[in-house]
């Protein structure tokens, strides 16, 4: 879409910086911020105000967990057995005693698939569930679900950035994409190695002493004057817009008492942190309430469990449980192929144990704090296991059937929505993908699908046209 005749008479007058930034949104947009937000509901509240993802990266085994198949043929059949929950006839393996008891809140979608190759290594797969669209259905690369929110609707809270990624250090976090929009949407990585260590804190938001006070005050004014010098004729609006965005970010983040509270454990109760459960996990998950509770509009917690002195030969706990993914303690024991080095089988407290005190500890406090009524909670991964158990007492990549699970913002909790057939392999009922997944996630924040945004090049591109809202979801 061509910039308007009027724009680029006044760009061409010498329109200061600060005015193109706000007439070249209008343009693009062609709306007001707020008539924007209202175009996008509709006139209707929107379900979603935040989203919270549990991103558990790796490709978490669906019939150890989410969907039992005690009727699989023994020699592949999950030892973990299935038990009742708190929704009369949905049941979870007892890998998951404590989330049981929080299943009315809870919608599983155990028809989740995607059959198209190119997303079936952790990279790609990975790209995939964070973008909501292929790695190889565009020649563009698409921006991570978090990188459109923040583009398209942004944030209310002005000292934190709306797309927060907790810790963004495992060896897949680089797969985050802003892909054509703005750098001003690129995700916010907190990093810590343990953020259940005392001492974890995010020293990049406390500004150095020799920046503090009248000297920082100073180089924002002295910034606030360069905004009103012309634009340069060279100069991209879009890649200003973006560099005056992470600038306003990084100010209010230094300049905000709030800042250091939202990231402070030390200020939760003894009997909140311990609802979590011990540990890193734990840690990551409760901090992602926080980040919701300050405003954050897009909160992604991607835990790997940190290699500790009690967990020795465990480098890299995910969920990759190529090799004895049963085992008692390090998954490497005679006969392993080295695919799934440095885990711990998927009983271990670190693994399963963790997950299970912390994301049934989240779904109880939001929702005894308000917010779950307001956050879409998702937790994803992204891809299942084999049904078939392989020679190294493993289960390998499969894209074909795993589950995914939501809460909060209007979701109707105790249902499951799709069906595998009797040994996980394959969707037979309501079949899904992350196109769907996406798109439930815009629908619930009230974003118009149809509606495309702008590359820098003012192309115009779709970015949830090839999912449709999951049904039970929205």
């Amino acid at each position: 879409m061509p910039l308007p005749d009027w724009f680029a008479r006044r760009a061409g007058a010498g329109v200061s910086r600060r005015s193109a930034l706000k007439l070249g949104a209008a343009s693009v947009l062609g709306l007001s911020l707020p008539e924007c937000l209202a175009a996008a509901g509709a006139g209707a509240k929107p379900a979603a105000k935040n989203v919270l993802v549990l991103y558990e990266q790796g490709g978490l085994s669906h019939m150890d967990t989410w969907d039992p198949k005690p009727e699989a043929f023994v020699d592949h059949r999950s030892p973990f057995r299935p038990i009742a929950t708190r929704v009369p006839g949905v049941r979870f393996t007892d890998l998951l005693p404590h989330t049981a008891d929080v299943a009315d809140k809870l919608a599983v979608v155990r028809g989740m698939h995607h059959s198209r190759g190119g997303a079936d290594a952790h990279p790609n797969g990975t790209q995939y569930a964070l973008s909501g669209a292929h790695p190889a259905a565009s020649p563009l690369t698409m921006p991570d679900i978090g990188s459109v929110v923040s583009h398209v609707i942004g944030s209310e809270c002005k000292y934190l950035p709306p797309y927060v990624m907790v810790p963004g250090n495992h060896e897949q976090a680089a797969e985050a994409r802003t892909g054509f929009l703005p750098a001003g949407t690129k995700v916010f990585k907190t990093g810590g190695r343990n953020l259940a260590d005392p001492a974890w804190k995010l020293d990049g938001l406390v500004p150095v002493r020799e920046n503090q006070s009248d000297r920082l005050g100073g180089r924002h004014g002295l910034r606030d004057a360069l905004d009103r010098q012309p634009l340069g004729s060279g100069a991209s609006l879009t890649d200003v817009q973006g560099m005056d965005r992470f600038y306003d970010q990084a100010f209010d983040m230094l300049t905000s008492p709030k800042v250091s509270d939202a990231f402070d454990l030390k200020k939760e109760p003894p009997r909140v942190r311990d609802a979590y459960g011990p540990g890193h996990r734990g840690a990551c998950y409760l901090v992602g309430r926080k980040l919701i509770e300050a405003g954050v509009r897009f909160v992604t917690v991607d835990t790997r469990w940190p290699q500790l002195a009690d967990t020795p030969r465990g480098g890299n706990l995910n969920w990759d449980h190529h090799d004895h993914i049963y085992a008692t303690g390090t998954c490497e024991l005679p006969g392993a192929t080295g695919a799934g080095a440095g885990r711990y089988g998927i009983g271990h407290w670190v693994m399963m144990g963790s997950v299970d005190r912390a994301f049934a500890a989240l779904v109880r406090d939001l929702d005894q704090r308000g917010l779950l009524a307001e956050t879409l909670v998702c937790f994803v991964s992204e891809f299942g296991r084999t049904p078939k158990i392989n020679k190294a007492r493993g289960r390998d990549h499969w894209t074909h059937a795993y589950s995914i699970v939501f809460a909060g913002a209007g979701v109707r909790g105790g249902q499951v929505i799709g069906r595998t057939d009797r040994d996980g392999g394959y969707v037979v009922d309501a079949a899904y993908t992350p196109e769907d997944y996406a798109s439930t996630i815009y629908e619930k924040l009230g974003i118009d699908r149809a509606k495309p945004v702008y590359t820098a090049s003012n192309r115009p591109v779709y970015f949830g046209h090839l999912g449709a809202p999951i049904p039970g979801i929205v």
